[in-house]
């Protein structure tokens, strides 16, 4: 019998896919359970159009993320700090700092998480990648200087 699966099932599939599963499994432990739906003519064109309405939603994000990685690219955040002897910092510049820095200075949100740098404990300049997308990053430079 050919069902579509409602949620990820270990062995079986994964959520949306249409599986062929035993009819005593089907009937006995994926119906009554809400794992599954029998795939039927309407219920197969309910799930196209979930998965059509997924892509676009799905491009829709990549594009947006695509202009906000082109509106970053070069930019240049300037951190001002205290810092001791040999310009070692007072404590360090973290992600959550960079990510203030670029919405103040240049007025674009940036999820702190989205951040990849090690934390900054020296003066100085650094060139810090951004992935706003899983395939779409961009690198912009921070300059850390003493007050």
């Amino acid at each position: 019998m050919k069902v579509i699966l409602l949620a990820d099932i270990k062995g079986v599939g994964k959520k949306g896919e249409v599986v062929n599963a035993s009819d005593g499994y089907a009937r006995n432990f994926l119906f009554p359970r809400k794992l599954a739906q029998e795939a039927t003519d309407s219920n197969m064109n309910v799930l196209n159009q979930k998965k059509e309405f997924e892509r676009r939603k799905k491009l829709a994000e990549l594009e947006e993320a695509q202009k906000v990685a082109e509106n970053l690219k070069g930019k240049e955040v300037k951190i001002v700090t205290k810092s001791g002897e040999n310009g070692r910092l007072f404590g360090s510049i973290t992600s959550k700092d960079i990510a203030d820095g670029l919405k103040a200075q240049h007025n674009v949100a940036v999820d702190k998480k989205k951040i990849v740098a090690d934390t900054i404990r020296q003066l100085g300049v650094y060139e810090i990648e951004v992935k706003i997308y899983p395939e779409v990053s961009t690198k912009i430079k921070v300059v850390i200087t003493e007050k």
